[in-house]
């Protein structure tokens, strides 16, 4: 085997891909996936947490956003993990409407809270959880989020 075709087997070695159709009954397995990679990395407990939870808000906004619910054809999640030796890059993607990432403000936590209204705060969540997060927005073509967390404890 070349040295080129071994490296190019390596990176293949650590990216994953899920895809499953975009529907809620799917984001506990969509949680155990990504977690479960990442506790292989030898994440942390509550870094693992928080993945999850980054992960789980992000693909819950593709099942109750991204298609609308008269549209024909097939609705569906695409998960990608990448791990890298220091970090987990989680890239969650689907072809529904999108939105404009940039349009949105980091939430007044008093005013939201004096509403008690559910919902919102997914996006701001995941940027807090998460190290770095990434849009690229081709509505009905491919909407993607692109989180990474640094593994912070090496083993």
């Amino acid at each position: 085997m070349t040295a080129s075709k071994k490296k190019t087997n390596q990176k293949q070695k650590n990216v994953f891909r899920l895809k499953l159709p975009a529907d809620s009954a799917n984001l506990d397995l969509i949680r155990r996936f990504v977690s479960g990679i990442a506790s292989h990395m030898n994440f942390s407990e509550e870094e693992i947490y928080q993945i999850e939870l980054a992960v789980d808000e992000a693909c819950a906004n593709v099942v109750n956003h991204a298609y609308d619910e008269d549209a024909d054809g097939e609705h569906w999640i695409n998960v990608t993990v990448r791990k890298k030796i220091d970090r987990i890059e989680i890239t969650i993607a689907d072809k529904g409407v999108g939105f404009d990432p940039k349009g949105l403000s980091s939430p007044d936590m008093d005013e939201y809270l004096k509403r008690m209204k559910p919902g919102g705060l997914g996006v701001h969540l995941f940027r807090t959880l998460m190290d770095d997060v990434r849009f690229s927005i081709r509505p009905g073509v491919r909407n993607a989020v692109k989180m990474t967390k640094f593994l912070t404890n090496k083993a």
